[in-house]
């Protein structure tokens, strides 16, 4: 079904997970908490998305956004563990899990598109409309997000010091 492997299924269904996990914090906390249930289940999902990205990718560039999630992953999880991180922390674990969010969701929509329906999906060319409108729409997603997660955090800094 959808012309995809059995790797490819397991690469699919164990990193579906992240999505709504990930939809979750952003709603409650306006942004990705490490240390949460959905949290742990935004990281293992993750994880597994990203090692199996270099089984089933066709692409090379693939093979860069699985990479460059995992380390995205690692930074945004291990920076509050690390002795005295210091205020800057804060700052990089939101912008390294905001942008695995971002990793995850344009291959996902991309793939989605390309896709759906079987047999005849509503995006046959990388240079679509639809595909270039939906990915810009996701890269600006981002950048206010990213801009309104920042702020935030100032503004909440400032009061507690």
């Amino acid at each position: 079904m959808f012309g995809i492997s059995a790797l490819g299924w397991v690469h699919t269904l164990g990193s579906l997970p992240a999505i709504p996990a990930a939809a979750y914090m952003f709603a409650i906390h306006g942004r990705i908490i490490p240390r949460s249930k959905a949290g742990a289940v935004y990281f293992v999902s993750m994880l597994i998305g990203g090692a199996t990205t270099v089984l089933v990718a066709h692409a090379p560039v693939s093979y860069g956004i699985g990479a460059a999630t995992l380390l995205l992953l690692v930074t945004g999880y291990a920076i509050g563990r690390l002795p005295a991180p210091g205020r800057a922390a804060i700052y990089v674990e939101t912008i390294a899990l905001s942008l695995t969010a971002f990793l995850l969701m344009v291959p996902t929509a991309t793939e989605i598109l390309r896709r759906v329906p079987d047999g005849h999906p509503l995006v046959t060319d990388l240079h679509s409309p639809l595909l270039l409108g939906v990915q810009a729409s996701i890269l600006a997603a981002l950048v206010i997000g990213l801009t309104a997660q920042i702020i935030y955090l100032r503004k909440t800094g400032k009061a507690a010091v």
